[in-house]
């Protein structure tokens, strides 16, 4: 996972053309930081395997293989698809110390990374399902 600083990205689009191509729901979590509630999104790839890639932009992001059940009510995963296809950013919107989660191409919101999560990373990256496009991979 790479920390970034710098804003530039692949994809870059004003704040109007984000609400053209997104969902209220998407909009609210990708570009404004939003968080869904618990148990409310649909992020099931039709088959049950598949990739997950952004709502926002198309990117790979996660892939069904390293998906879990966390219970937490957000579809929760392991480790990213790719090195690299993520960012994290130190998070203080609560009062308490999170790393917030970040589509590297296009810098939406996705979620959390904690060091509560299943072997082999311990890592649990809860992701919001409305920044999430599920894709099966055909079989």
């Amino acid at each position: 996972m790479r920390w970034r600083r710098d804003e530039q990205r692949e994809v870059t689009l004003s704040d109007e053309e984000w609400r053209r191509r997104l969902t209220p729901e998407q909009y609210r979590v990708l570009r404004r930081r939003g968080t869904e509630r618990p148990f409310t999104g649909d992020d099931a790839p039709p088959g049950g395997s598949g990739s997950y890639h952004c709502a926002g932009c198309g990117a790979l992001l996660f892939d069904s293989a390293a998906k879990f059940d966390s219970g937490t009510g957000w579809p929760s995963f392991t480790e990213p698809a790719a090195a690299g296809s993520v960012e994290a950013r130190r998070d203080f919107s609560l009062g308490l110390p999170r790393t917030e989660v970040r589509c590297r191409r296009c810098g939406g919101h996705l979620g959390h990374v904690f060091n509560d999560g299943p072997r082999p990373t311990g890592q649990r990256y809860c992701i919001n399902a409305a920044a999430l496009a599920p894709e099966t991979d055909g079989t």
